[in-house]
């Protein structure tokens, strides 16, 4: 598929900005330098943490009934869905789209959200060009449905394990200023972007400020979105 963002980048209101020649030249080396790295230091990161995600495994099961590994619809690149694995740090009988209950962390869970190690899987994903280390964060399928053409396109890019929006304040943000982030994050993709969400990153797992959304926050977004689409829907049927 044509990668549309090399030659374009686009503002939250759905503007397209055009790149420049030699700004085109530069994002496409940066992406195929990063593609190839990304699979590298995937693997290297499994063989080298094996040993911990092993302990987090064992810890898991000695925990809490049910598998190791949660797998979830996610949307990535283009809207192209795929499943994107993490550890269990919720009981078996909790469901991410019923609303009426709250989230049901496993004691481990809990740890593992607060440091992130619950993201570790996401190296298999990064193995499988599903995802990169650095990238807008994959969402479920539910929010790509709500958003509109333009919020589409922080899309645009691989998902990544952390994103700009994640390091500017995670879910201490409005659903609209993360997409906006992640949109800002493709308007400047380049390799010192990635060094500025690194270093942000680190920072926002220290402070572990808004790690966890949690069922109110996506119900509170989702809603969100679907009512701009709808009040969008609205003014342009008049």
């Amino acid at each position: 598929m044509h990668d549309s963002y090399l030659e374009n980048y686009f503002s939250i209101d759905g503007e397209a900005k055009e790149r420049t020649l030699l700004d085109q030249i530069c994002v496409k080396i940066f992406a195929g330098i990063k593609y190839f790295t990304d699979r590298i230091l995937a693997l290297v990161g499994l063989i080298v943490l094996s040993p911990l995600m092993l302990i987090v495994a064992i810890l898991i099961k000695l925990d809490s009934k049910g598998p190791v590994l949660f797998k979830q619809l996610r949307t990535g690149k283009y809207g192209k869905n795929f499943y994107m694995l993490k550890f269990r740090t919720m009981e078996v009988s909790n469901d991410v789209h019923d609303f009426s209950k709250a989230d049901q962390h496993t004691r481990i869970g809990k740890i593992l959200r607060k440091t992130s190690l619950d993201e570790l899987p996401q190296l298999i994903n990064i193995l499988r060009a599903e995802m990169s280390f650095i990238g807008p964060r994959p969402w479920i399928t539910d929010y790509y449905d709500a958003m509109n053409e333009a919020q589409r396109h922080r899309n645009d890019v691989r998902p990544g394990i952390t994103g700009l929006a994640q390091a500017m304040g995670r879910n201490t943000l409005d659903i609209f200023q993360k997409i906006n982030y992640d949109l800002e994050y493709i308007r400047y993709y380049s390799l010192f972007m990635d060094i500025r969400v690194i270093l942000l990153s680190i920072k926002a797992v220290f402070t572990a400020k808004g790690a966890d959304a949690g069922k109110d926050t996506i119900e509170k977004e989702l809603k969100s979105l679907r009512k701009q689409s709808d009040l969008n829907k609205h003014n342009f049927s008049k």
